[in-house]
């Protein structure tokens, strides 16, 4: 699943883009009186209006593909990843080891709120304490 949102992503972002492209190529309605004092529309590609229909139906057909996309991609944000267990114990699991987290006797002296460091022994009184 990893690699399928930034797939689609990209395919939403340039269906996104041909979208505004088309949108902007198409002519608007009062481009239809122009055409009829001969303006040269009908000498295009397409004829008078060919392109009218050609592009409209690309627009619809990418407008579609743009909302799949939408919601394909609203899917893959919110789809949650099959762990079991709970955030606490994926909290004990990513803390670095207590050797390594024990504070140096001058800090805990300079601050005398701060907690004493726990210490790193097998005492079954440290093994009673709920992780």
């Amino acid at each position: 699943m990893t690699y399928l949102f930034p797939l689609v992503l990209t395919a939403h972002i340039l269906v996104g883009l041909s979208v505004i492209g088309l949108v902007l190529l198409q002519h608007g309605k009062g481009a239809d009186m122009g055409a009829a004092f001969g303006s040269g529309a009908s000498g295009s590609l397409f004829g008078a209006s060919g392109s009218a229909n050609f592009l409209s139906r690309t627009t619809g057909v990418l407008a579609a593909v743009f909302f799949v996309t939408s919601l394909g991609l609203a899917y893959l944000a919110n789809a949650k990843p099959a762990v079991s267990g709970s955030v606490m114990d994926a909290a004990v699991q990513s803390l670095p080891s207590s050797d390594s987290t024990a504070k140096p006797a001058t800090e805990s002296a300079a601050n005398p709120a701060a907690p004493a460091p726990v210490p790193a022994s097998n005492d079954s009184k440290a093994k009673d304490i709920p992780k």
